[in-house]
């Protein structure tokens, strides 16, 4: 579980870095530390919060086909904005575009970075 926790947390720094050297709404102040705290908040957010969010939250999801989902993950920049003092998303919709650029951070990283339970296979 360490090693998955620290793999997410490493794709989540330079997730949450890109994300506010792209955005000005969104920013952690000039501290690094400020940045390194807020992906590992942001990460221990989503490993244990978001499932339970999105598992109370199947009807809307089916609902609005995977819309409320997206949404979600808003959500959980949301809630780390709120627990990081220095970590700022101004308005909603800073924080929309700036869950679609970790979204994409994140998905160009998970190809690179190893796999932590040693699930991936070797292509044929």
């Amino acid at each position: 579980m360490g090693r998955v926790l620290l793999i997410g947390w490493l794709s989540n720094v330079a997730a949450l870095f890109v994300a506010s050297w792209a955005l000005s709404g969104v920013t952690y102040g000039q501290e690094w530390w400020t940045l390194l705290i807020a992906a590992a908040v942001f990460t221990v957010v989503n490993a244990w919060i978001k499932p339970v969010v999105a598992f109370l939250s199947i009807p809307f999801i089916v609902v609005t086909l995977g819309l409320f989902y997206f949404l979600i993950n808003v959500l959980m920049l949301y809630v780390t904005d709120w627990v990081v003092p220095d970590f700022e998303i101004r308005t909603f919709w800073w924080g929309v575009l700036a869950a679609i650029i970790v979204s994409i951070v994140n998905g160009l990283l998970h190809p690179l970075l190893p796999d932590p339970r040693g699930r991936r296979r070797e292509p044929r």
